[in-house]
């Protein structure tokens, strides 16, 4: 099998991967909203409208303005490595291990940094709300959703898609409850996902590859206690690549060479939807 075959079969693989096992990949953007663009860009679909203003029988429709546009924004980043296969492990089903390999990669490395980096990225967004408190108990965390959907509520929030990250602590604490209210509070959001605390920082530091690899929460950053998200006031997008060098091509040792690199927008909140954002993180 030559390298163009490995990287057509496996590409695919690890998106599905991605999308199964990734927390954020419910806010990925679709045609619709997302397109490729060139030199390390991707654009945004951005619609605005103005409001009504009155009709006048002699002049008829008050002519305000509708936009379509594609906004062009950078990627926040590209991460890359690379695995190694050595020639003499496991020759006869290369497949095997590197399928294993790969998926490996992508759950425990990819996915993690990728879920940490789009909440940060949310989290620190210009125009959201953002609440610090303490919540002790599960009576303190259904309060603090109750706040989240009243404000939006009262902003006029679609409460069709509202999406809720919250630890599965906070979420354990709630469901200790089995009250009333408690499960009340929960049906005012769309969907509900567990995300470890350990993607869940307001800021987190990226390493480069040179002084260590992954990511660590960042110094001045705050525990996220719940993200609430409504799906059309931000987006993210990934793209995924691989290439595959055998033995014989491998320049740098005597393996086989599975190159991964990514390009990612980790978030874009619409200016005009900021109101659909809403963080609690610790004191």
């Amino acid at each position: 099998m030559n390298n163009i075959e490995l990287s057509t079969i496996y590409l695919p693989m690890l998106d599905e991967v991605y999308q199964a096992e990734s927390k954020t990949s419910i806010l990925d953007g679709d045609e619709t909203t997302v397109q490729k663009g060139n030199n390390g860009e991707i654009k945004i679909a951005k619609l605005s409208m103005d409001a009504l203003g009155d009709f006048d029988r002699a002049s008829g429709y008050t002519k305000g303005s509708t936009s379509f546009v594609w906004e062009t924004v950078k990627y926040d980043k590209e991460r890359s490595q690379d695995l190694r296969i050595d020639r003499l492990d496991n020759e006869e089903a290369l497949a095997m291990p590197f399928a294993k390999l790969s998926s490996e990669f992508l759950r425990t490395k990819v996915i993690p940094e990728t879920d940490a980096a789009r909440i940060a990225k949310l989290c620190s967004a210009s125009g959201i709300t953002t609440k610090a408190e303490t919540l002790d108990s599960g009576e303190d965390v259904v309060a603090a959703l109750r706040a989240c959907t009243s404000k939006m509520d009262e902003d006029e929030v679609p409460a069709e898609n509202r999406i809720l990250f919250i630890t599965p602590t906070l979420k354990g604490a709630i469901d200790d409850l089995d009250t009333t209210k408690s499960k009340k509070v929960l049906e005012k959001f769309s969907t509900i996902i567990e995300v470890p605390s350990r993607r869940m920082y307001t800021a987190i530091t990226l390493k480069d590859g040179k002084t260590g690899y992954g990511y660590t929460k960042a110094e001045a950053a705050k525990d996220v206690n719940f993200l609430c998200v409504e799906k059309s006031a931000a987006v993210t997008a990934m793209d995924q690549y691989i290439k595959y060098f055998t033995p014989d091509q491998d320049q740098e040792g005597d393996s086989h060479v599975f190159k991964y690199r990514n390009n990612n927008l980790y978030g874009h909140v619409y200016e005009n939807k900021t109101a659909g954002i809403y963080v609690s993180h610790t004191l």
